[in-house]
């Protein structure tokens, strides 16, 4: 177990590093943005961002005017850049407040929690440079750390994770991950529950394995045969914030749980032609459109570069791992960080290199024994503006160049290629 001194003397020295930017290469190039383009562009982000789950809760989004944005601690204003100039390593944090603040009466009174609430789901999604892997990182919402003067708030040595959204809004999470981990955090998003419902009526639905017993959770009256089911609506949205209806009950399971719907989510986007139909990337557009906040900086252009590049990302190659904890020495219903283990999965981050999972999934889900159905092929048959950007372009994602990194045993996670069950407690 992580000596509770020794992380805070290793807490303090992780945020003294000077963490990373974005890297940038290549030229900008002159192409003008017209409304409708904007709108197009959007529409795209808004399907392939979510898919990599950025929360369970699938995040990010829409017409850059749909809802007012937020500001990140020491965010400049920058120009809109233009769509070939995001270039490198690309890193978002989404978080999903548990607010019950113009949510209607279907997730609990205002006593449960009002405002901005907690941010239950935080997650940091990670685009390599060279655009060919991704790493969704979820923490723990039950994990102690250390926190940054936030808001009206003054710096604490040991505090809840998930206080940190009520405490100082996005900026606040996000300063705090910074001190956590190393890592900067240039672009941010915020999701609530409804839409989490509004994004999974969108797809269609995504249909994910329930095992053991099936779930049968009180807390969140979600039930659930074993066997494979769809979700959509408050469903899903309720299997997200499950805990008591998986074996163990924790927050550790709840997120490896989550994992099984983000991978099938990749899956299911990937698989049905989602991103070439109209009418459903539109339709997810209109669904985030006012259920999604942005930091000022993640503006539509933005999004729409970091969509180019995740759109052709080979399964095996998006990666979604809890950080790293061990119990809490002071309190034995939450958790710290796990220093060791952390400090490799930050830095692969930090150096932008590939990692293995050698930890298994978490004690939430469970390997299906059913194969994944196979990627579609990335030449399937082009529209002619398809033809046109693809005349210099590979159609098929480049393999990872670095040597992965092996995460520690203590890194819980599964690839979207993974096929997996909740582990139901029936």
């Amino acid at each position: 177990m992580t000596d509770h001194g020794t992380r805070h003397t290793r807490a303090a020295a992780r945020s003294e590093r000077a963490p990373r930017g974005i890297a940038r290469h290549g030229r900008l190039h002159a192409h003008p943005w017209a409304t409708f383009g904007k709108v197009v562009a959007s529409v795209a982000v808004v399907a392939v961002v979510s898919v990599l789950g950025i929360a369970g809760v699938a995040a990010a989004n829409l017409v850059s005017d749909s809802k007012k944005s937020f500001h990140l601690s020491g965010e400049a204003a920058q120009a809109i850049p233009n769509i070939a100039a995001l270039k490198g390593g690309v890193n978002i944090l989404v978080a999903a407040s548990d607010t019950r603040s113009g949510q209607g009466d279907s997730w609990g009174s205002l006593d449960d929690s009002a405002g901005a609430g907690n941010n239950d789901v935080t997650m940091l999604l990670h685009l390599s440079s060279d655009h060919t892997h991704a790493i969704v990182v979820s923490f723990p919402r039950d994990m102690t750390v250390p926190v940054p003067a936030c808001g009206n708030s003054s710096a604490q040595d040991a505090a809840q994770f998930n206080s940190t959204l009520s405490e100082g809004g996005m900026s606040c999470v996000a300063d705090t991950v910074t001190q956590l981990t190393g890592i900067k955090i240039p672009f941010a998003a915020l999701i609530t529950f409804e839409g989490v419902v509004a994004m999974s009526n969108a797809v269609g639905g995504v249909q994910v394995c329930i095992g053991g017993d099936g779930i049968n959770d009180p807390d969140t009256s979600l039930v659930l045969p074993a066997g494979n089911v769809t979700l959509k609506g408050q469903d899903a949205a309720e299997f997200l914030r499950t805990r008591h209806g998986l074996v163990d009950g924790s927050d550790l399971s709840r997120i490896s749980n989550q994992q099984v719907f983000l991978s099938s989510l990749v899956r299911t986007i990937m698989s049905n032609g989602t991103l070439t139909n109209p009418a459903k990337v539109w339709g997810l557009a209109k669904a985030t459109t006012s259920n999604v906040s942005l930091s000022d900086n993640l503006n539509v252009t933005t999004l729409y570069q970091i969509a180019t590049a995740l759109k052709g990302l080979s399964w095996s190659n998006i990666a979604f791992v809890q950080y790293p904890v061990v119990e809490n020495p002071d309190n034995t219903n939450w958790v710290i960080p796990d220093d060791t283990a952390a400090q490799t999965l930050d830095q692969a981050i930090i150096d932008d290199q590939y990692v293995q999972i050698t930890g298994g999934t978490g004690d939430g889900s469970v390997t299906s024994t059913d194969q994944p159905a196979a990627q579609p092929s990335a030449t399937s048959t082009p529209s002619a503006s398809d033809k046109k950007a693809k005349k210099s372009t590979a159609t098929a994602t480049p393999a990872p160049t670095s040597t992965p990194v092996a995460l520690s045993d203590n890194v819980h996670g599964q690839t979207a290629a993974t096929q997996t069950c909740s582990n139901g407690a029936g």
